[in-house]
């Protein structure tokens, strides 16, 4: 049975959190590559309201469903990044329980934290695009993430993916290899990759992944309270000198997320908010 919290706001605004967000602040807490990190004072309020700056999802971005859906899930996101990873199956379910009926879309773009091999696979990923068209960047890029292997326990073994195995990957998903080669040794959308990792610190990206939860109607209350509630339980676990993991922006339409949050926190936000824009 999942234990029901107070909020701050009193006894009338209790929420159901799942069991789930008790265990999840230590997985959060190292999902991070931090680029900055910002004390969180006890006795200050756990969300903060951030002024960022996003670019305005187009018809030059990779997005899956609804590019018109009340609720996007705009992710920045490293293939070399080993929560990236573990948190792509999370967005995933979430686009399966909410995307069918068009009110969820996601959005990928680049932030490039890591530097030896995701600036180029990222460069790979727009080759993909370019010449096989969306679904097969998003066939690339699971391709890419199942290929890698991170240790998970003590004693598992790193399985790259060597620059090598890129034009093998694209011709695997359907793109011409003599075509992706030459697009790829062009360096022609390594100044994109760049743009698009300066966008995700002005979208308030301190690590890898970070996601942007477009909302077309204002932030209401019953989400407020939840993320606060959340924020309250992570860093509990997380420790001083934390970030908060959730933040809302100036303008009350965007909640960022920071780091690999779990499906369960992240489906009962993303339910609120389709709700809130029905």
């Amino acid at each position: 049975m999942e234990p029901t919290y107070q909020t701050p706001q009193g006894p009338k605004n209790n929420i159901l959190i799942p069991v789930a967000i008790i265990i999840a602040g230590a997985f959060i807490a190292g999902s991070l590559i931090y680029i900055k990190r910002s004390d969180v004072a006890t006795n200050q309020p756990p969300t903060e309201h951030l002024a960022i700056a996003v670019n305005a999802i187009t018809e030059g971005d990779h997005t899956l469903g609804n590019p018109n859906a009340s609720v996007m899930m705009l992710e920045y996101s490293d293939t070399e990044c080993p929560f990236c990873q573990r948190f792509h199956p999370t967005l995933q379910k979430l686009m399966d329980t909410h995307g069918k009926d068009g009110k969820l879309g996601w959005t990928y773009r680049h932030f490039t934290v890591h530097k030896d091999f995701a600036p180029k696979e990222a460069e790979a990923l727009e080759c993909v695009a370019e010449l096989g068209g969306n679904a097969q960047f998003w066939k690339y890029l699971e391709t890419l993430f199942s290929k890698r292997k991170f240790p998970v326990a003590q004693g598992d073994a790193y399985v790259n993916v060597e620059p090598t195995e890129l034009p093998i990957i694209a011709e695997t998903v359907g793109v011409n290899r003599s075509a992706f080669n030459q697009c790829l040794t062009s360096g022609k959308y390594a100044e994109k990759i760049r743009l698009q990792y300066n966008d995700a610190i002005s979208a308030g990206a301190v690590g890898t992944p970070h996601t942007v939860l477009f909302s077309q109607k204002p932030i209401t209350r019953e989400t407020k309270d939840f993320i606060d509630t959340v924020n309250l339980q992570l860093l509990a676990r997380m420790g001083r000198g934390s970030s908060a993991p959730f933040a809302i922006s100036q303008d009350n339409k965007k909640v960022l997320v920071s780091g690999a949050m779990d499906f369960a926190i992240m489906n009962q936000l993303v339910q609120m908010l389709v709700r809130a824009n029905s």
